[in-house]
């Protein structure tokens, strides 16, 4: 699902803990890469753990085929309220757990869950790296 300017500019500040920008540029390189993945015969889960993080984070709806929009749930407990500072700790939390808490996700999306917690980790704790290697556009 593509990242709009729209969905850039509405991303609450507390939401996320990491540069604005260096957010941005992962949450496009997961939205690009899960949409090739998938093209490709569906292997992107890891991708798309990241990418439907980031776009919970950002409180960005999902778009569906018919043009219309719903909230992106959460990607642990698949809540359907907007991201905000308590539900994303609780997201967190639930997140680590993910793999014992629903062990299907481990077969049915390999990458998934692992694509949530580090999301979770970096963008929201600031812990380790950013999930995916991703380019940051120089600012004018």
């Amino acid at each position: 699902m593509d990242v709009t300017d729209a969905d850039v500019a509405a991303i609450p500040v507390g939401n996320i803990c990491v540069p604005h920008a260096d957010f941005v540029a992962v949450w496009r390189a997961a939205s690009d890469r899960d949409h090739e993945d998938f093209s490709r015969g569906g292997q992107g889960w890891y991708a798309a753990g990241v990418a439907t993080t980031c776009r919970w984070l950002a409180t960005a709806p999902s778009r569906l085929a018919n043009g219309l929009t719903d909230p992106t749930p959460a990607p642990a407990t698949h809540r359907t309220a907007l991201a905000y500072e308590e539900l994303i700790e609780a997201e967190f939390l639930a997140a680590e757990r993910l793999a014992e808490t629903r062990p299907e996700l481990t077969q049915s999306r390999p990458g998934w869950c692992e694509g949530v917690r580090a999301t979770l980790r970096w963008a929201w704790r600031r812990q380790g790296p950013p999930p995916l290697d991703a380019e940051v556009p120089a600012e004018l």
